[in-house]
């Protein structure tokens, strides 16, 4: 039975999560993220916002994306870079055996680096990045793992860097439209894989602008963007 979309649902669980999760639909779930994300997450806007204005011609720049899972948005952010001419090398991690390991056996990206690993442990390494960045992780925290990622992230990008943690807002319209979009596809494209009821979840999992303001320390604040997307940012001129 689903909740009222007026609170967040903490208890609902996405089944790719799953450790025993069948590997053949975890696999064809990592495949479609690239058109998913495409579609839902707006990447595109926010290496426009964020990350280009950061980057200049003949400086390679180091982004750090966290929990990559198939290092899909990894990949879309050096293709434009490298479409714009500018030099970008992104480290995606997560710490998910099955995730690095499916990203792993992809074909080569130059300026793509690869790490089973978690942003505690970079931060602990004293690592710095230009761009910390993240796709739909934080409704997968809890409140001390949600804090745990903004302090992390803090010091990966203390250097003058800047920190962009992007995910869905909690919306019905944002429900229904995920619901309706995702139906035609449901026994053709999106059959064999978790896309459609992890994502139905993932919403339900999720916060509202109101909810994640009220979560953030000093110094981060959150953004509104399209479609039913929500940026938390830290750092320099954010």
């Amino acid at each position: 039975m689903v909740r009222s979309l007026r609170t967040r649902d903490d208890e609902a669980r996405e089944l790719m999560d799953a450790p025993d999760c069948d590997p053949v639909m975890l696999a064809r779930t990592y495949e479609q993220f690239g058109r998913i994300n495409a579609v839902v997450s707006n990447q595109r806007a926010i290496y426009r916002r964020w990350i280009r204005p950061r980057l200049s011609h003949g400086t390679t720049h180091r982004v750090l994306d966290i929990g990559a899972g198939g290092a899909d948005v990894p990949r879309a952010l050096l293709r434009w870079a490298r479409a714009d001419g500018l030099r970008l090398e992104v480290t995606a991690i997560d710490p998910d055996e099955r995730a690095f390991a499916w990203a792993s056996r992809q074909p080569r990206t130059p300026g793509l680096v690869l790490r089973r690993t978690t942003s505690a442990e970079l931060a602990a390494a004293d690592e710095q990045f230009d761009v910390v960045t993240s796709n739909h992780v934080l409704h997968h925290l809890d409140g001390r793992e949600f804090g745990a990622l903004l302090a992390d992230s803090e010091r990966l990008a203390s250097g003058g860097g800047v920190v962009v943690h992007g995910d869905i807002e909690r919306s019905r319209w944002g429900y229904v439209g995920f619901a309706a979009g995702t139906l035609p596809f449901s026994s053709t494209l999106l059959a064999g894989s978790y896309i459609r009821a992890d994502g139905l979840t993932s919403i339900r999992r999720s916060h509202t602008a109101v909810e994640l303001a009220s979560m953030l320390p000093h110094g981060w604040r959150v953004r509104r963007g399209v479609p039913s997307r929500l940026e938390v940012l830290w750092g320099a001129d954010v």
